[in-house]
């Protein structure tokens, strides 16, 4: 397949649009198959601002970028050694230790989250140069209203920015969402700390959460929460300071398709991304081996790809095509880009979103 077969047209959906749409289509569009640069376990994915597919390896702690146009795939940050090291370097001097996820701000640095480093570090767009913005390397939990780069991060596992520009971070093994301001000041957003059941509504900052693993934000103010272990999916109001279960029992399975989100299970949920072209929820049902599609307009709930059946493939239609443990979702133009992890590759969805 090349790259450039990616110019895509789409068509109309109605809500259970993942069995009646014809034209959607799913490709593996990295590695090419007669490329001689593998892809090791991708877990994050994200289009930069040059227009390229950037996403993360979890277990060589590269970070790569794909070329949609020309199909070139090459290392942009990491040396391949799994470690704490390089800030103040450049990124490709720079030692990464299980990336899981990466986010461009609106300046076009990049930011990547460190599962087993417990940091949150920034590779700059000009000058390349890798600095920690949240954690020390140490894992812990040492408070809140410091600067971010003296807290301490327990096995953080996702980012976002929210409307306003905030970093958000998943502090899963804190079983806390953490906030970065313009200041450099860390605050706990939601979560007490408490790893016990999540209830269905309740005030933020007097919340406990079970896993939070994944994160994704809207331009009007809301952030979208994956809960991994609660299986689950919450709408956080963040002026409001309130948060509500929108998706998923908290009971474990896969279910529910066709009809309301409220009503379906999940199986260890671990990606989400927000679509404002259709105003949807893609999910990672990642030990269902699906990716799901929560329309918020309808509150209706579809898989788009994946039959929840492990497996390799095949393109074409997308609930045919088995996955094998996917991480990493990601909405561009239409196009949802996914990380099919342990199958080593990156898949395309076209034909879903108008």
């Amino acid at each position: 397949m090349l790259a450039s077969s990616l110019a895509i047209t789409h068509s109309l959906l109605s809500p259970s649009f993942a069995q009646v749409n014809p034209n959607a289509k799913v490709q593996t569009l990295a590695p090419l198959a007669n490329s001689d640069s593998p892809i090791l376990n991708p877990y994050g994915l994200v289009i930069g601002p040059d227009g390229g597919l950037y996403f993360c390896e979890v277990d060589t702690g590269l970070i790569r970028r794909f070329d949609l146009t020309t199909g070139r795939l090459e290392t942009i940050a990491g040396d391949g050694k799994k470690a704490y090291a390089g800030d103040g370097l450049t990124a490709m001097l720079a030692s990464f230790s299980a990336p899981h996820e990466i986010r461009f701000d609106a300046q076009g640095n990049l930011f990547v989250v460190e599962r087993d480093s417990h940091v949150v570090r920034r590779i700059d767009a000009r000058s390349q140069l890798v600095s920690s913005v949240a954690g020390t390397g140490e894992a812990g939990f040492n408070g809140d209203n410091i600067l971010a780069n003296t807290a301490q991060l327990r096995r953080p596992h996702s980012i976002a920015f929210d409307a306003d520009g905030n970093l958000l971070i998943c502090d899963i093994a804190n079983s806390r969402v953490r906030r970065i301001g313009a200041t450099g000041i860390i605050t706990t957003l939601v979560g007490t700390g408490e790893r016990s059941n999540t209830p269905d509504t309740g005030s933020m900052p007097e919340t406990p959460l079970m896993g939070p693993r994944s994160i994704a934000t809207d331009n009007s103010g809301n952030a979208y929460l994956v809960l991994r272990e609660g299986n689950a999916i919450y709408q956080l109001d963040i002026a409001q300071q309130r948060l509500q279960r929108i998706a998923g029992t908290s009971q474990q399975g896969y279910s529910g398709d066709g009809g309301l989100a409220g009503l379906a299970t999940f199986n260890g949920p671990k990606g989400i991304a927000y679509s404002q072209a259709d105003h949807s929820l893609y999910i990672v049902d990642t030990e269902n081996h699906v990716i799901r599609r929560h329309n918020l307009n309808t509150d209706i709930i579809d898989t788009v790809l994946g039959n929840g059946e492990r497996g390799d493939g095949p393109d074409g239609d997308p609930r045919q095509c088995k996955l094998n443990r996917p991480h990493g979702v990601f909405i561009h133009e239409g196009i949802i880009y996914v990380s099919d992890s342990e199958n080593n590759k990156i898949r395309v969805i076209s034909g879903i979103i108008t």
